[in-house]
């Protein structure tokens, strides 16, 4: 067995234990460090190892006393110390040890094995160190290099100087070596060009080969873009042909910076260029112009003139579209669909003249409420028949307006009440609504008001007359009927009526319009 507790000059090395180590482990050490060449001193060496037990009052006390500055050589090392050389095969040095204090070291929660932290702790304590330091007063922290939080440690202490991130394998390698190391920091360009470096300088060349590629994408200044970001970055982008082999030389950024700080010399350069070839604005190639997008061909609605359309409704009946029945020649002529009344023998008969003789209509004559206002002019012979007008000047003429008012007809003082507001008796509506609370008193008004007579028995209205407004009515309703049928609105109808006066070819219109949308947007 070698004596490994020998200095180089064959001296033994002097080891102190504490004293109230247990007797066995006294013995035990005592024959360990005598078998390998060292020697047990009852008094603290000045030179030599002090074996104590870590944690302990005694090993507090033994440091306090004897831990000093002006004994360098005087270590305080665990006592298994001596089993960990005689493994070791020999006397580790005490190389964690910085000013004459043991190096404080943290070991990191990241190494998690239990095991692995024991052994590492005792390495760093059998060579110097201190490892049970907190992480803010450690000068060295230890942790599993495997782990994202070894980087994130690494980044938040890269700026100070005063503590370093090493691996849990560091200690191993500076036992084995016999010396601290910590891991060396390596320069990492920042960028930009170092003090004293030459850069590539711009050539006549360079230059010229510029002018010709601005004076290709952009041949006239006015144009606009030559000092911009994109012509320079189309240039370098140009890189693999060989052609443009020649742009490396420089980044976009430098070829940009060299034309833009020698415009007024480069531009004169560029106009010659542009001289000799003379091309055109925005010829094929350019900077900035790009190709026309292909036009979308653009879907033409034919629109049919009114005259057209007219002449298609004219001619609605020969293409075989249902219709109205034509209506008579006579404005104030009826169809049998509009107000006139079959009779049995087979005649006619408009409303208001009398029926012939042994003849009875199929049922009550009766008409829409079209009401004129009562009258107290006596029966004259009838007048002379009015002149012949159009449905479209008597529907905007006064009379028109007039022979609708009395529909709105209501009562006025004691005047009698209109039409509207008797019974079918002659009697007024709603007889108990006047009546005073008592019962059997009389109204408030006194006698019953003169009853107006009705508008179908009146002798003063001419038979003529009832046949006009009955007719203008019927148009009316006629009309609401094509509006609800083909789906337009009753002005529309109205308006067309009023310009054609002809209740066949209105419907016919419309009609055709219906079927006309229908076609085009399937409505």
């Amino acid at each position: 067995m070698s004596m490994i507790f020998q200095d180089n000059n064959g001296q033994a090395v002097k080891f102190f234990i504490q004293k109230d180590l247990p007797q066995d482990v006294q013995a035990e050490l005592c024959e360990n460090i005598t078998s390998l060449g060292g020697r047990v001193e009852t008094k603290v060496p000045r030179a030599g190892f002090i074996l104590v037990q870590p944690a302990t009052p005694e090993e507090e006390r033994l440091k306090a006393c004897w831990l000093t500055g002006e004994r360098p050589d005087r270590f305080f090392v665990p006592y298994s110390y001596v089993e960990a050389c005689k493994t070791a095969g020999m006397l580790l040095r005490q190389i964690f040890i910085e000013n004459n204090q043991p190096i404080p070291m943290f070991i990191h929660p990241s190494i998690a094995n239990p095991n692995a932290r024991t052994t590492l702790s005792l390495r760093i304590m059998h060579s110097g160190g201190n490892p049970h330091a907190s992480a803010q007063s450690a000068r060295v922290i230890l942790a599993d290099p495997n782990t994202d939080v070894f980087q994130n440690l690494v980044k938040t202490y890269q700026g100070d100087p005063n503590k370093y991130i090493e691996s849990y394998l560091w200690v191993k390698k500076c036992i084995d070596k016999s010396a601290v190391t910590f891991t060396p920091l390596v320069y990492k360009n920042p960028g930009g060009r170092r003090p004293g470096e030459e850069r590539t300088q711009f050539t006549d060349d360079d230059e010229e080969r510029l002018c010709q590629w601005i004076a290709d994408k952009i041949p006239y200044k006015e144009t606009g873009g030559r000092t911009g970001n994109r012509l320079y970055q189309q240039l370098c982008d140009q890189a693999g042909d060989p052609e443009y082999a020649w742009v490396n030389r420089h980044t976009w950024q430098s070829w940009r910076e060299r034309y833009k700080k020698n415009a007024t010399r480069l531009d004169a350069m560029i106009a010659a260029i542009v001289e000799q070839k003379r091309p055109a604005h925005g010829e094929k190639g350019q900077y900035g112009y790009v190709r026309q997008p292909e036009e979308k061909p653009k879907r033409t609605r034919k629109k049919r003139k009114a005259d057209q359309l007219d002449d298609g409704f004219v001619h609605a009946a020969e293409l075989g579209l249902p219709g109205m029945p034509p209506m008579p020649p006579n404005p104030q002529m009826l169809p049998p669909h509009m107000g006139m009344h079959p009779v049995p023998n087979g005649f006619t008969v408009l409303p208001g003249e009398p029926l012939p003789p042994n003849s009875q209509p199929p049922h009550p004559v009766t008409y829409a409420p079209m009401v004129m206002p009562p009258t107290s002019q006596q029966q004259h012979p009838p007048p002379a028949p009015p002149p012949q007008i159009s449905h479209a000047e008597h529907r905007k003429s006064p009379a028109r307006e007039e022979d609708e008012e009395p529909e709105w007809a209501v009562k006025v003082g004691n005047a009698p009440p209109p039409a509207w507001a008797r019974s079918n008796d002659g009697s007024e509506q709603n007889p108990q609504k006047r009546q005073k609370v008592n019962e059997g008193s009389e109204t408030e008004e006194g006698a019953a008001p003169e009853q107006a007579p009705r508008a179908g028995s009146d002798p003063t209205i001419d038979a003529q007359t009832l046949v006009a407004l009955a007719s203008i009515h019927v148009i009316d309703h006629t009309l609401s009927e094509i509006a609800r049928e083909f789906r337009f609105t009753v002005e529309e109808v109205k308006e067309f009526y009023d310009k054609c006066g002809e209740m066949e070819r209105t419907r016919n219109r419309f009609q055709e319009m219906r079927h006309f949308l229908q076609e085009k947007f399937g409505t």
